[in-house]
């Protein structure tokens, strides 16, 4: 395929409240020409939407129109976790993503809608591809895999018990501080780290089901995994991707050799994600 100039593809920012009267911008990448499919994409936690552009223009370059969500907390949003400012997966998974996700198909309305992620990004992707009433075409998970600790080591689960304590403290886990993810909200840790705990997902204050939820989940699933990330080794994607065993599966590994020599590890390949969306659009066109 030809790739279009940037100037064929018109980037917008576009103005999101949610029902509890958050708000957010929503970035959006609309190809001048045939829309083939539209990504909402998720970021990894504590990472802002910005960071995604070349990945959203090398998409929208194969005619994927693409929308990066803003988590709740984190650039354009209006809310800043602190004692007095509190969420957690319920208001992201019940207010925030299905505001995105429809914001997404007003703007290419008829065409296939993929969701994906990177690290927690996909996770919640998953999720949302689990429990959205609206009709999910695929699932892209990008250097992602669900945390429980026994696919990581015993240390990885110490820091599951650290982090809530932490952030109950603080009022918020200060992240940029820590040097591990942003400043986020306390029922977000705790919602993470209960999955890092115990292996299972859950929202407090959400009445859904979200492990039998993800067992229905039938949309098939790209996972790019890169080779030397130990933040999502192989055993925490495979245990990702068993909560979905009906939703077929594509998995490859990203090497440095993909990224111009770049690690292929959890962030460098944002960097060079040439080869990362090549994949991805190869996947959606061939569907």
């Amino acid at each position: 395929m030809t790739e279009p100039t940037r100037d064929a593809i018109v980037r917008s920012a576009a103005p999101l409240r949610m029902a509890d009267g958050a708000s957010s911008d929503l970035l959006l990448y609309l190809p001048t020409g045939e829309i083939a499919a539209t990504l909402l994409w998720l970021p990894a936690m504590g990472v802002g939407a910005r960071h995604y552009e070349s990945l959203a223009l090398a998409l929208s370059a194969r005619g994927i129109a693409v929308a990066i969500h803003e988590w709740r907390g984190i650039g354009s949003s209006d809310r800043r976790a602190s004692r007095r400012v509190n969420w957690g997966y319920r208001e992201l998974l019940h207010d925030d993503l299905p505001a995105s996700l429809y914001r997404l198909g007003q703007a290419a309305p008829g065409a296939p809608l993929y969701v994906g992620g990177h690290s927690l990004g996909g996770q919640l992707a998953s999720l949302l591809a689990a429990t959205t009433a609206m009709p999910v075409s695929g699932l892209v998970l990008v250097a992602s895999g669900a945390p429980y600790w026994r696919r990581f080591s015993p240390w990885v689960g110490l820091a599951y018990v650290a982090a809530p304590l932490l952030a109950a403290v603080a009022g918020r886990l200060p992240g940029r501080r820590i040097g591990f993810g942003g400043n986020e909200a306390r029922g977000v840790i705790a919602d993470w780290s209960r999955s890092g705990r115990t292996g299972r997902y859950a929202a407090r204050g959400m009445d859904v089901d979200l492990e039998a939820a993800l067992r229905h989940q039938k949309a098939p699933v790209l996972a790019q995994r890169l080779r030397d990330d130990w933040l999502g080794p192989a055993p925490s994607l495979a245990f990702l991707l068993d909560k979905m065993p009906d939703a077929p599966r594509e998995v490859s590994v990203v090497v440095p050799d993909d990224l111009d020599g770049a690690p292929a590890d959890h962030f460098a390949w944002m960097k060079a994600p040439g080869a990362v969306a090549r994949r991805i659009a190869d996947w959606v066109h061939a569907r």
